[in-house]
């Protein structure tokens, strides 16, 4: 019986990444929705983000929302959703002592033991130290700066890091 490889998780925030605080023309791309939050997201980002050698994971406090409003926005199906726990005293009393984000725990949890990128504007060192401690596969904690969004830099530097973990595609048969 051979082992199987899966792909490495990349676990994607809403506001920041896609949808920019900035304000500009190239934040209202044609074709979007006209309410003024949705407006932001840009759709060409699906594509790109489909692209990508993982399996993409909605970490957002919109839970199943960003599949019924920015999924089909963006071409993509409906992803995985992290769904956050009800935060206790200790771990808000820790996180605050470490500085930590109040999603790492969470993720490290669901990830279980995969490799995986983490997509946020509010990643912080405590959170890369506190994971390369307590997560036994590798990271990528790449923080997105939240007045511009995803861009195509972030999309390179993501590509570079998944590409090595991507599992390798048996012809058929084999």
């Amino acid at each position: 019986m051979s082992e199987r490889k899966e792909r490495p998780l990349l676990f994607l925030d809403v506001d920041g990444p896609l949808l920019p605080f900035g304000d500009g023309p190239q934040r209202r791309p044609a074709g979007t929705a006209t309410d003024a939050h949705l407006a932001r997201l840009d759709p060409r980002l699906g594509p790109l983000l489909a692209a990508l050698p993982c399996e993409l994971v909605w970490a957002t406090t919109w839970e199943d929302e960003a599949n019924l409003d920015l999924a089909p926005r963006l071409g993509l199906p409906p992803l995985p959703v992290v769904h956050w726990p009800e935060p206790s005293d200790a771990h808000e009393r820790e996180g605050q002592w470490f500085g930590l984000h109040w999603k790492t725990r969470t993720l490290a949890a669901w990830a279980d033991g995969r490799p995986f990128v983490w997509v946020d504007d509010e990643i912080t060192d405590a959170d890369r130290d506190w994971l390369s401690t307590h997560h036994p596969a590798p990271t990528l904690l790449h923080r997105v700066a939240p007045s511009r969004g995803l861009t195509g830099e972030d999309f390179a530097v993501l590509g570079r890091w998944l590409r090595p973990l991507e599992a390798p595609r048996r012809p058929p048969g084999h």
